[in-house]
């Protein structure tokens, strides 16, 4: 009877182990995934910025005027 009772104590014991190194694998796959995203969303507010920039010359552009920037190689 003892030795049942310890071996269900020790199972117990086993198991809440495998729980916490199950939480902190899925800690650390969250960290990453969530570094990844950021570094993603850093790209697009990057890109939303530039075309904030390229937008303004869209009425110069309906007016006529000549394009700004580099001249055209061709």
């Amino acid at each position: 009877m003892i030795k049942k009772i310890s071996q269900k104590f020790w199972n117990w014991v086993l198991g809440i182990k495998i729980v916490e190194e199950k939480i902190l694998e899925a800690v650390e796959e969250t960290k990453k995934r969530s570094k990844r995203v950021k570094e993603e969303v850093c790209d697009v507010v990057k890109a939303v910025k530039e075309v904030g920039k390229q937008l303004k010359d869209i009425p110069d552009a309906a007016k006529g005027k000549a394009r700004k920037g580099r001249k055209s190689k061709k």
